[in-house]
């Protein structure tokens, strides 16, 4: 992995509690990658909950940090629209790549219609024993006894096998999914690609692979697939190359991303709450809370972002229309007055569930039942098989604000 190149290496020295709170940035990928950002998100819940940073690589916008107000932003999607992007980068105009996520009603309630059936319950009951069959494969060939990397044998491994499968995607290709996930998400110079050029002529290769793909599945009786999905969907058929490459950008990162940071979260905080570790042993019916505890302690995505539609004013604050306003997801999810000890990992937590990790309203993230099922069938197998998952060095964190994940963890195993 290259080296990380700091745009203000001093972030990772400085109090957050010393620096002006007119000037504090918490959008730094290097406070993430250093895990520091905690402190950042604690004064500002207490002291400006609703937050305007004047000055940052990606301009001006607002921090919103608290668990209701991020509820009710998302919610209300009259005043804070998703249209442009949902990140606090903004979207290069000359590489522009529409996407169902990042469009308002009609346009967004269509096209989600078009796929979410592949999330469906039916879709999910008939998908779980190859889920099953799959891990098991995947676990039982790990080397006990040695070390090696948690997320390339695992978490990785069990998403883009799950993506192939979604997307019918040629099966021994499946890794060019985790690339194309990783270069979407990244800024260059960061270890993934070095430019922005390169970045585009990679997403051009991804909308290259999967136009050959389209070709096919629009020529056949539609499928149940998700290419098959927007193919033949009424409001999707028609969709230009660059819409059809968000669209695909944003299902290969909704189903990589999420599921692989929380299923190498989950092993980071049972080694680091080892009286939890105890209890999972002790009682394995505790797996689907803390599955919910899980999501709630990484939050995989650390925010989302909206677009002020006109003047309105959040907790006594002015937000003006084109402002951009930023759900920090990771802020809500350890607010203290949702979440007893939040900071702590619990996996009998009684509210885990109200995580705000896959959002509110019309944006719900459309495969969290698949997120959490993947999950949970990982740690049913996971306990029959080993007594302890040992981290056994440092987590290596990824520079970023918004993908909250792991690009590393060394684990050794130990059977039962």
């Amino acid at each position: 992995m290259s080296e990380a190149v700091y745009s203000n290496p001093d972030v990772l020295t400085q109090d957050p509690y010393s620096i002006p709170l007119e000037e504090l940035n918490v959008a730094q990928g290097e406070l993430f990658e250093q895990d520091m950002q905690w402190a950042y998100f604690d004064r500002l819940r207490n002291e400006a909950p609703v937050h305007y940073c004047p000055d940052s690589e990606d301009g001006a916008y607002w921090s919103v940090t608290c668990y209701e107000d991020i509820k009710d932003v998302d919610t209300d999607h009259d005043t804070f629209s998703s249209e442009g992007s949902i990140t606090i980068t903004d979207v290069d105009d000359n590489f522009e790549t529409p996407m169902f996520i990042a469009m308002d009603p009609p346009r967004h309630d269509q096209q989600r219609k078009e796929v979410s059936p592949v999330v469906g319950p039916r879709n999910l009951s008939a998908m779980e024993a190859t889920i099953r069959g799959r891990v098991q494969t995947i676990l039982d060939d790990l080397p006990v006894g040695e070390t090696f990397d948690w997320v390339d044998r695992v978490s990785i491994e069990m998403t883009t096998q799950m993506l192939a499968t979604l997307f019918d995607f040629p099966f021994e290709d499946r890794r060019k999914l985790t690339r194309w996930s990783d270069v979407a998400t990244t800024a260059p110079g960061l270890g993934i690609v070095d430019t922005e050029e390169e970045r585009y002529a990679e997403l051009l290769e991804c909308l290259e692979y999967f136009t050959g793909l389209w070709n096919e599945r629009v020529n056949a009786p539609p499928g149940d697939d998700l290419i098959s999905m927007l193919a033949h969907g009424e409001s999707t058929k028609n969709m230009d190359p660059m819409e059809y490459l968000g669209n695909l950008i944003l299902l290969i990162v909704g189903g990589n991303d999420t599921t692989r940071n929380s299923a190498t979260g989950g092993v980071v905080a049972l080694n680091q709450f080892p009286g939890e570790y105890d209890k999972l042993r002790g009682d394995t019916t505790l797996i689907p809370n803390m599955v919910s505890e899980i999501i709630r302690w990484q939050t995989p995505l650390a925010h989302m972002r909206r677009t002020a539609t006109k003047d309105t004013e959040l907790r006594g604050q002015k937000i003006k229309a084109g402002e951009k306003v930023i759900m920090w997801y990771v802020s809500g999810n350890r607010d203290e007055t949702k979440f007893e000890r939040p900071n702590d990992f619990m996996i009998d937590r009684s509210n885990a569930r109200q995580h705000v990790s896959f959002g509110f309203g019309i944006h719900r993230c459309m495969g969290n039942r698949l997120a959490e099922m993947q999950l949970r069938i990982l740690w049913e197998e996971i306990q029959q098989r080993f007594s302890f998952v040992e981290v056994v060095g440092d987590p290596v964190r990824v520079p970023s604000s918004f993908v909250k994940g792991y690009s590393e963890l060394p684990v050794r195993l130990h059977r039962l």
